[in-house]
């Protein structure tokens, strides 16, 4: 529903900005505020200096390991910078910004953004990392993420020439239009029909009913001109199913819709500021008209005469396209859980409560063993989620070499790991911004926080681009043992081992963690199948539905394997810097003994480990966390954020958590003026009434 896409030495993914705070000013009684005199002074200040001093390994060197080179970085720290010191992309002041102002403010930040990668010549990487630091959903997302990619792979060559160019300089704005009011995952039932009158050699583009209205589609409501628009193609009247066609929607001259088009927004959705700055659309056709040639014409085509003729281009060719798509979801999910945890680990250090019963000090929230059991398993998980997304990125380029060369050996098990990895991971991370928005207790719940915020931005990514509930059941019904599937050729072994871990170190074995999460995947799936083949009086879809719930967990425990499998072989690589590999390791023990620990009951019930061995891996765990603690804040450092892309008060990185609070506080519009609107209306006339009552009694 909403990626980016590629422009010759522009941009290539996301253009997410942010608001401008708001140009309203204090009230007088504000102006002599020392909280103004303060923030000139908080730059000097660091609340968590002690905190980064225990730490145990090269920060600088970790950056490095999680952004992948010494280029990476450079390169995010430099566009990072550039967007927090322009103030056309502050954003502040975003979720007090009514719905027609944040659009407003979203389109004025694409086309300031467009100008400065203009301007400053940036390459395609740099103008990628731009975007993602400015911040916002906008209509550019979907312009570079899914409406050139689909002309690029679904076009002939000769159409690409046509569009491609248009597209690239933004002469043409486009949105991908598949998205229906009654139908989402399922593609094929979509409803809009693209019928051939070859009377005028062309398409006629129609919504029969009213759940064929196109819904959902970002940019579509106010911003696009263009679509790629899924309907039914028809033809000698034979319904030969979904293709995509480009149609125009509104005036080059004055944006205003064209004949038989109705298109708007859907309107606000859930949260401030949030995705309200996309323009989400809803698309109804009566009757509209289009050239023949506007059909994506590169694996069939319907000839003048209205014949529909498959080319020789492979299908399968078309998936390259919707595995980049998902392995850049599961790459956003890294980035949005390691800003949550950053802000939660950084107040977690900040915010003190509770202590000794003689008036000593109370204690950082961040020593509890209870907040520390909840939250670095998250900090593990957006490791973990960090490498198997630059592994899914190498799979991608690897599928997408062997695609040109006509080999396909490897296209089913990219298809099955990102529709899995897309869908475990953008889960998770929904749940963990919820938990660290609870981990910072009740200030977590204010806007300035920035947790409600990246909730409600981030939520929608386990919907789109593939319900994850379908996702994991596609990924269920995959047969082949190939590749990260290959321990299923192991059958035999992994149904018979008993795990040999005797001690709570022991856990601490990679091959022991591995051999388990291997068990637990295999047995899971062969308890699946063998349920599904006794059910030999039920067609082979009944059995398959029936058992969907059990397969769902099949899935989950597969994909589990996988983050494992992967963090595992991170590790073992060849990592530089002092203390890096190790605080690396640890995490990977993190994430896996927790992942143990949450689904005891799968490893119990497939007897892969027994209730001691159980016990002994919570035992474990429990040092972990305690090797973790000294680390935890340098670790969130790592990330390289600035605090302008964090938008939080709470995850500040020099930790003056509480003045900065009560700054924000008097920027709510609310407090512009001493007594607030309505007072003379509603407020003094009770107020008075209430004083007459009393008088009387």
């Amino acid at each position: 529903m909403w990626r980016g896409g590629s422009n010759t030495r522009t941009c290539k993914r996301r253009f997410f900005s942010s608001p401008t705070r708001s140009r309203h000013h204090r009230p007088p009684y504000m102006l002599h505020s020392r909280g103004s005199q303060h923030l000139k002074a908080m730059a000097e200040v660091d609340h968590l200096a002690a905190e980064r001093a225990t730490a145990r390994f090269d920060v600088e060197e970790m950056k490095v390991a999680w952004a992948g080179s010494r280029h990476a970085v450079h390169v995010a720290d430099r566009m990072a910078r550039l967007v927090a010191s322009d103030p056309v992309f502050r954003k502040d002041n975003r979720t007090m910004l009514s719905r027609k102002e944040l659009f407003k403010d979203t389109l004025r930040k694409a086309a300031h953004a467009w100008k400065r990668i203009v301007e400053l010549r940036l390459t395609e990487e740099e103008a990628d990392l731009l975007r993602q630091y400015v911040d916002q959903p906008g209509y550019v997302d979907l312009h570079w993420g899914m409406f050139v990619p689909a002309i690029k792979g679904q076009g002939t060559e000769e159409q690409q020439h046509k569009w491609l160019p248009l597209a690239y300089k933004f002469q043409i704005i486009g949105c991908y239009a598949q998205t229906e009011l009654g139908h989402g995952s399922n593609v094929q039932g979509l409803e809009t029909t693209a019928t051939f009158d070859p009377k005028t050699d062309e398409f006629v583009i129609h919504s029969p009913t009213l759940t064929s209205s196109k819904w959902w589609p970002g940019g579509l409501g106010k911003a696009s001109t263009h679509a790629v628009v899924y309907a039914r193609l028809i033809t000698e009247g034979k319904d030969y199913g979904i293709h995509g066609f480009i149609v125009q929607l509104r005036s080059l001259e004055d944006h205003s819709p064209l004949p038989g088009v109705t298109l708007g927004d859907i309107g606000g959705k859930f949260g401030s500021g949030a995705y309200n700055s996309m323009d989400n659309g809803v698309l109804r056709f009566d009757h509209v008209r289009i050239p023949r040639d506007q059909m994506l014409m590169r694996l069939s085509q319907v000839t003048r005469e209205g014949k529909y003729v498959h080319s020789n281009v492979p299908k399968q060719l078309l998936y390259g396209t919707m595995v980049y798509v998902r392995q850049s979801i599961v790459a956003d999910a890294s980035k949005a859980l390691s800003r949550a945890v950053c802000i939660a680990v950084r107040y977690s250090a900040v915010r003190k409560q509770f202590g000794s019963q003689d008036g000593g000090p109370e204690t950082q929230v961040l020593n509890y063993k209870t907040q520390q059991s909840r939250l670095f398993p998250l900090l593990a998980s957006a490791y973990a989620f960090r490498f198997v997304g630059d592994w899914l990125n190498w799979l991608y380029t690897d599928v997408t070499q062997k695609l040109e060369a006509k080999d396909f050996s490897t296209l089913q098990e990219a298809h099955a790991c990102t529709a899995g990895l897309k869908a475990v991971t953008t889960s998770v991370t929904a749940d963990a911004i919820e938990e660290c928005r609870k981990l910072c207790g009740g200030h977590g719940y204010l806007n300035s926080s920035g947790l409600p915020e990246l909730f409600a931005v981030y939520v929608p990514a386990c919907t789109y681009e593939g319900d994850n509930v379908v996702l994991l059941l596609q990924l269920a019904s995959g047969k082949q043992p190939v590749g990260t599937m290959a321990y299923m050729g192991k059958v035999q072994y992994l149904m018979q081992c008993k795990s040999a871990v005797s001690s709570a170190e022991d856990w601490l074995n990679p091959d022991a963690i591995q051999e388990a999460f291997e068990a637990r995947a295999l047995r899971m799936a062969v308890n699946c199948a063998q349920n599904i083949s006794q059910a030999a009086s039920q067609e082979e879809a009944a059995g398959f539905y029936e058992r969907s719930p059990d397969l769902l967990e099949a899935a989950v425990a597969h994909i589990q394997l996988i983050i494992v499998t992967k963090f595992i072989e991170k590790v073992h690589q060849e990592i530089p810097g002092h203390g890096v590999k190790e605080q690396l390791q640890a995490l990977c023990n993190v994430y896996a003994l927790y992942i143990l620990h949450k689904h005891l009951g799968d490893f119990l019930a497939t007897g892969c480990i027994t209730p001691r061995q159980g016990a002994l891996a919570n035992e474990q765990l429990g040092k972990l966390y305690a090797q973790v603690r000294p680390n935890a804040v340098a670790l969130v450092d790592a990330f390289n954020y600035t605090d302008h892309y964090l938008g939080s008060v709470l995850g500040r990185y020099d930790g003056d958590v509480y003045p900065a609070l009560y700054e924000e506080a008097w920027k709510d519009p609310l407090n512009e003026t001493v007594v607030p609107e309505g007072y003379h209306e509603y407020l003094r006339p009770l107020i008075k009434q209430q004083q007459l009552k009393l008088s009387r009694l």
